[in-house]
């Protein structure tokens, strides 16, 4: 058995997905199919089922999976042949997992530094779900940005940067000038953003601890939009340094620091295991982590 074979059972088998294996070893799909009719033969077992939720490896495949993983790293050794990624001439499309504010955050910065280096890859974004975990053990999704509690275990990491809280209102605030005090701020109506990733629920679980009520006049599910709004409302809200710093760039508001000590928290990059040594992911998590690692 040829390392070509073992690479698209390796791959098919990651990413349960002919179509998305192909792309990764930049092989035709049809290519990819005749490996694993190829596979199948050879193994006298049809290997990967399709189902509602991609190529799922019937019971032999996974007793295969590993022997074969060796083998292929062993033949990957003795014959000094690793996969190779190069970013200028790949057509490889990477899909990534972000929440609202990742979006805000990250996606101009990468897209520009992808267009320089890597004119021909292809860039799809993911919202984040319950079902994110799932798709990056998948290979559904390469990588997911932003802050995630619920991918902390059982996924490689790694810390960007923390960041902090800031409140924004806007400029001409009738009552709030240069300086937000505890009694304007428990005073004054709120913006409540609920999106994933704000750290929303941090700052209500502080505020609680401390004892204090804010008065919530609206809750919003997204950041798109909350500029303008701010600008030409008397709320206050509440959100991540960054962006309360967007937001001054975008639209007639400020900050101001918070009257309480609350939290900060740290926006990561996660990936699954199988993808640790993947040239191309390693390469996409180079790209994030030069471009925001602090």
């Amino acid at each position: 058995m040829d390392m070509k074979l073992l690479s698209v059972f390796d791959e098919v088998y990651k990413t349960r997905s002919v179509s998305r294996a192909g792309e990764n070893l930049s092989l035709a799909q049809t290519s990819v199919s005749l490996a694993l009719g190829r596979l199948r033969r050879q193994f006298n077992d049809p290997l990967f089922v399709r189902t509602s939720e991609g190529m799922l490896p019937t019971p032999h495949a996974t007793e295969l999976i590993q022997p074969l993983r060796q083998a292929l790293e062993l033949l990957r050794v003795a014959t000094k042949q690793h996969v190779v990624f190069d970013p200028g001439t790949s057509t490889r499309r990477f899909r990534v997992s972000m929440t609202d504010i990742s979006h805000l955050q990250f996606l101009p910065a990468v897209i520009q530094r992808v267009d320089k280096v890597a004119p021909a890859i292809h860039i799809e974004i993911l919202r984040i779900t319950a079902d994110t975990p799932k798709l990056l053990e998948a290979g559904e999704s390469d990588l997911a940005v932003g802050f995630m509690p619920e991918l902390e275990a059982g996924f490689y990491q790694q810390k960007l940067f923390e960041q902090g809280f800031a409140c924004v209102v806007r400029r001409n605030h009738p009552r709030i000038e240069a300086r937000m005090t505890a009694s304007i701020y428990k005073r004054e109506r709120h913006v409540a953003i609920t999106a994933a990733g704000t750290g929303h629920d941090l700052v209500e679980s502080e505020l609680q601890r401390l004892g204090v009520e804010r008065r919530i006049a609206l809750s919003l599910p997204t950041l798109p939009g909350l500029g303008n709004l701010l600008a030409h409302t008397d709320l206050i809200a509440t959100v991540p340094d960054r962006v309360a710093q967007m937001l001054v760039g975008i639209a007639r508001v400020k900050t101001l620091p918070p009257p309480f000590a609350l939290p900060s928290f740290a926006i990561k990059q996660h990936w699954h295991e199988r993808y640790q040594h993947d040239p191309g992911n390693r390469w996409l998590r180079g790209v994030v982590a030069e471009l925001f690692l602090e």
